[in-house]
Parts: structure tokens; C-alpha cells; sequence
């Protein structure tokens, strides 16, 4: 169940690239920068000895990550007592609060008890805005939180929330939503809205990764991980151009890319070997199961541990609180066919279009693999956290694992990792933030409890560490 959590999110996260206010050639989203800051810069070994902190911004509850973008950073926010959705922008030196815009919705997405309907986060190109609720759909802000367009889409039938946050390329804005129905990704105008290119991920099941782009043959391509499959678009026309198949079922973290190499990590309940979740035949399930003889099935007509009874809603696609052979078929596929792994791709300067086949898989790992959080290469390694805080090092040219080890925080992982400074940074839900020297060795440098809940992704930013609590909004720099 937590699995689906991953819309906190995080799942879930982060970093941007910025300069000066209003600088139209920044562009910020989630995981642009794939957790990884170039900057030359010195960041803490331990927030106890060597952390300063230079402001504390108490904040209103949401688990988008901070979009840093010229002297201002954004956020999402969600007031559950007076149902409340809006975006904030607080200043980069200060932490104080500039603006903060309420969404006009008066009905919410549905999302899990662990999760939030705050949990997309923004994008910014260095004059504009970019917020996305579930609840309601996009809106546009120029810096000074002037509404300049909305686009309203949404809610979707998915129980647990939307997730997925937006991207920029070019002058399009870029979306994908993965649900139970209608799963599509979309192009849209920065400056007006209006749809460029939409098309329909028909085979596509619910999931919240965020796409990344990838840059080859001098085409631009958008990458999107969902249920089993990773896919490749042609980010000028949205047409589909390569495909592997072969991951989880439900994919909640952001692949990531390296001198062309795609990197994905992911697990879902059902996907490992000898621990498979399998639904039967339907003519089997119907003679099993079908009390009334009407050829479907109902829930009341399931035992408690059937492992469709918790997946009922998804599985029923058209709402109607029966199961038939089309909306079982589906997804007796998908649970058939999910394998739970982290991979290497090189798809390579050749490949024009189809199913990548094995042979364009460098490396493949089933252990150690994270429910949520997006991994991190750096350093020549691939860095994973699981929930109970297991640790896994990888060899980016192999696939060896290296080491695993344990982090002091304990429990779920949603935030995705970041990297700098020759440093690893991992946050627990707990609130435990752990430190790793990156490296082919394991190196534990500090562990500190914050004492409050993290979903958010820490961003590196201007020599500065901000963090995101359930609380408030942080900024840190190493001590001089």
C-alpha cells in the first residue's frame, strides 16, 4: 500500500538551477539536474558541527519539493482543515514569505492518509510559474504570483493522488499522468497553455514518476517510466519512438541520466521471484468465485485474502463494483509480467524506434531496491535506499553491488537522494538525515534527526542545502 504512496512525494523532489530574479534562460523543475549539483561549493558534513543555519520558514504541510528559481523558491502547500491548496514563493536570502496564491477548487482528488494532494512540484523558467494539483489542474504565475493562465484538469480516478510533477523543454511545458483510466502525456504552451501534442498511454497503469529528458542524435526525447515499461517520445511531436519492457508494475521514482545511460530503480509488492502476486484464469475465477452466476465478480464475493480485494477499486475500471474478464484480463497481465529490478540502459545513437531488446541492458540488480525515492548517480556509483534504510552502493560500469549498508534512520523512504560536495544526502520520513562520503566505499559521516516528518527532496542550490520538513522550510550552509 505505501507503495503508492509515492505521491507524497516526494515522492517525491527536487533540485533547481538559478541566478539572478527573471533570468528567462533558467529553467528549474523536479529532478532536472537528476539530484546532482555541479556547483563548486563546500556543503556540511554534519548538520550538528558544521551546519549553519541561515533561516527557518514554518510552512503550512505538502510534499512538493522546493523549486529554486533566481531569489525565490516554490513550493506547494494544502491546508486539510480549510481545504486548502495553494502555491508559495519565499525568498531565497531571507526565507521570508513573498506571495502565496490559493487554487479556487472546491472538490479534492482522492489520495492516500500518507500522502498529500501538495505533492507535485513546481517548475519555473525564470518568468513564470508552473504549479500542478491533481484537485484541479495547472496553473501559471509570473514571479510576483500574478495568475497569468490556469488549465484545469483533473481529478483523475486513482485513489492515491496525483504525482507526477511538471517538466520544461523548450517552450513547452511537459506532463505525465498515469492512472486507472485516460493515462496520457501532454505538451503544453508556457506562455498561453494550450495544448501542443497529447497522446494517449493506452497499455499505461497507474504510476508517479516524473519524465526526464534525454538529449541523443541531437533529438530530444522524453523519457517516461510506467507500469512494466520505460518509453521514449519525440518531444516536438509526442510520437513514441523506443520502448523497453521489463520493470515494475508501479513505478513512483525518477529514472536518471548519465552520459547517456538510463538508470532506473524501482519495486512494487509482487514483482520478485518467488514472492509473485498472480490472479487466476478468469473462467477459473468466475467458477471459483461468481456466487450469483451473473459473470462477474463482486467484492463480496472474494475471500479477505485474495490479493485483488485490495486492489479492487484500480482493477475496476469502470466503477461499477463488479469484476469482468476485460478489467481482470488487464491487470492479471500486469501483475504477470512486472519485474522488479534496477537496470542500465544505453539505447545507443542507432536505435530509430521499436522494443529494445536485452542486449541494450548494461547491467540488471534485484537487490536493495527502493520503493520510492529516486536513486543517485555520482561519483562512478549508484547510490539506492530501500525503506528500513538498507543502503545500496553500485558500480555504474558493472552493476556489482559494492556494499549495503544500514542508515540510522529507520522506517520509509520517500525523499530522493541528492549528491554534491563528494557528499550523499538521504532524508527518512522519521526525519533522520544521513550523510555519505560518496564513493566506491561505505562511509557513514553523520546522521541527524530533525525530529519532524520528511517527504520532500532536499535541493543544493547556491552553495546552500534547503530542506523541507512537514513543518517548515530550511536553509543551511557549511560553517566558515
Amino acid at each position: 500500500m505505501k507503495i503508492i504512496v509515492h505521491c507524497m512525494f516526494i515522492f517525491a523532489a527536487f533540485a533547481c538551477f538559478v541566478t539572478t530574479h527573471g533570468n528567462a534562460q533558467e529553467v528549474s523543475y523536479f529532478r532536472h539536474d537528476h539530484g546532482v549539483t555541479n556547483e563548486k561549493l563546500a556543503l556540511p558534513d554534519d548538520f550538528k558541527e558544521d551546519a549553519k543555519q541561515l533561516w527557518r520558514t514554518p510552512l503550512d504541510k505538502g510534499h512538493s519539493s522546493p523549486c529554486v528559481c533566481g531569489d525565490s523558491i516554490f513550493v506547494t502547500t494544502f491546508r486539510a482543515e480549510e481545504k486548502e491548496l495553494a502555491t508559495v514563493a519565499i525568498d531565497r536570502e531571507t526565507g521570508r514569505i513573498k506571495w502565496k496564491q490559493v487554487v479556487p477548487t472546491k472538490t479534492f482528488e482522492a489520495f492516500h492518509a500518507t500522502g498529500s494532494p501538495a505533492s507535485s512540484t513546481p517548475a519555473c523558467n525564470g518568468k513564470q510559474v508552473f504549479s500542478f494539483f491533481g484537485s484541479y489542474g495547472m496553473m501559471c504565475y509570473d514571479l510576483d504570483g500574478k495568475l497569468l493562465w490556469e488549465r484545469r484538469m483533473g481529478p483523475f480516478q486513482d485513489e492515491f493522488g496525483a504525482c507526477s510533477s511538471p517538466i520544461l523543454v523548450d517552450q513547452m511545458i511537459l506532463l505525465n499522468e498515469d492512472h486507472d483510466l485516460d493515462s496520457f502525456l501532454i505538451a503544453m504552451d508556457q506562455k498561453t497553455g494550450e495544448t501542443l501534442w497529447k497522446v494517449a498511454r493506452e497499455d499505461a497503469t497507474r504510476s508517479y514518476s516524473t519524465p526526464v529528458l534525454l538529449v541523443r542524435n541531437g533529438m530530444k526525447e522524453i523519457l517516461v517510466a510506467g507500469s512494466l515499461q520505460l518509453a521514449a517520445y519525440d518531444a516536438a511531436t509526442g510520437k513514441k519512438r523506443w520502448w523497453y519492457n521489463g520493470i515494475s508494475r508501479i513505478l513512483d521514482s525518477t529514472p536518471v541520466i548519465q552520459d547517456g545511460i538510463v538508470y532506473v530503480a524501482s519495486w512494487t509488492p509482487g514483482g520478485d521471484p518467488g514472492e509473485r502476486i498472480a490472479m487466476e484464469k478468469f473462467p477459473d475465477a468466475i467458477e471459483k468465485y461468481d456466487k450469483n452466476n451473473d459473470k462477474k465478480i463482486s467484492r463480496e464475493e472474494l475471500p479477505s485474502a485474495s490479493p485483488v480485494m485490495d486492489r479492487f477499486f484500480r482493477i475496476d475500471l469502470n466503477q461499477n463494483e463488479q469484476l469482468e474478464e476485460e478489467e481482470w484480463n488487464r491487470h492479471a497481465v500486469v501483475f504477470e509480467r512486472a519485474q522488479n529490478v534496477a537496470i542500465a540502459i544505453d539505447p545507443g545513437t542507432s536505435v530509430t524506434g521499436g522494443e529494445l531488446t536485452s542486449r541494450f541492458v548494461k547491467w540488471t540488480v534485484t537487490r536493495g531496491l527502493p520503493t520510492v525515492p529516486s536513486s543517485v548517480v555520482y561519483d562512478g556509483v549508484m547510490t539506492m535506499v530501500k525503506d528500513s534504510g538498507i543502503v545500496s552502493l553500485v558500480d555504474i560500469a558493472t552493476g556489482q553491488i559494492l556494499h549495503q549498508g544500514r542508515a540510522e534512520g529507520r522506517g520509509n523512504y520517500y525523499s530522493s537522494l541528492v549528491a554534491g560536495d563528494g557528499k550523499v544526502f538521504l532524508a527518512s520520513e522519521s526525519g533522520v538525515m544521513t550523510i555519505l562520503k560518496a564513493g566506491r566505499e561505505w562511509t557513514v559521516l553523520s546522521s541527524y534527526d530533525f525530529g519532524e516528518r520528511m517527504m520532500a527532496t532536499p535541493v543544493i542550490s547556491h552553495g546552500t542545502i534547503i530542506i523541507r520538513t512537514d513543518e517548515a522550510l530550511y536553509s543551511f550552509e557549511k560553517s566558515r
